[in-house]
């Protein structure tokens, strides 16, 4: 029997991280569940693009999936109970978001879009738990089992705790 040619193989390959990225956001769509939580699922459904499409990528590993995470719901949060939906509110949060995020390098995109959803919905601190590390949870978890059952994908995480960005590069200067 002959080896399967690269395209075959790439194909496959692709459909096996298609198929976990469809696993994962539906194991966070059962748990977390619309319609209470489907804002908060936009920013997890960006968070699955980097789990299972660019596994190796910086903002894809612990540290800014998490760090990210935790830190933008935060600030929204925050934005929410302090200056309430204005205009205000949702640029002080995502401004703020990002450069907490660019000061402690755990940038993660998708988690940019948390603190416009958390002031949008009056997010109360409860939702940090509920849908946010809960969501995260889903993800990670079928992330890691998924990454491992494949043989020659990267095993997800790749690095935890490795920064991002990389470097300390803010705005593209140097």
């Amino acid at each position: 029997m002959s080896r399967p040619r690269w395209h075959e193989q790439q194909l496959v390959r692709w459909a096996w991280c298609v198929l976990g990225a469809a696993c994962g956001i539906g194991l966070a769509l059962a748990v977390v569940g619309p319609p209470h939580h489907a804002f908060v699922l936009a920013s997890l459904g960006g968070s699955t693009v980097f789990l299972f499409g660019l596994t190796r990528a910086p903002a894809a590993q612990l540290r800014a999936l998490l760090g990210g995470h935790v830190l933008t719901a935060s600030v929204g949060i925050a934005c929410a109970q302090w200056l309430g939906s204005s205009l205000l509110a949702y640029a002080v949060a995502v401004s703020l978001a990002l450069g907490l995020m660019l000061l402690t390098r755990t940038v993660h995109p998708p988690a940019g879009a948390n603190p416009v959803i958390m002031v949008y919905a009056h997010a109360s601190w409860s939702a940090l738990l509920d849908p946010v590390l809960l969501g995260l949870a889903c993800l990670l978890g079928v992330a890691v089992v998924w990454s491992r059952l494949y043989p020659g994908l990267a095993r997800y995480p790749v690095n935890p705790l490795e920064p991002s960005p990389s470097s300390i590069n803010w705005g593209g200067w140097g």
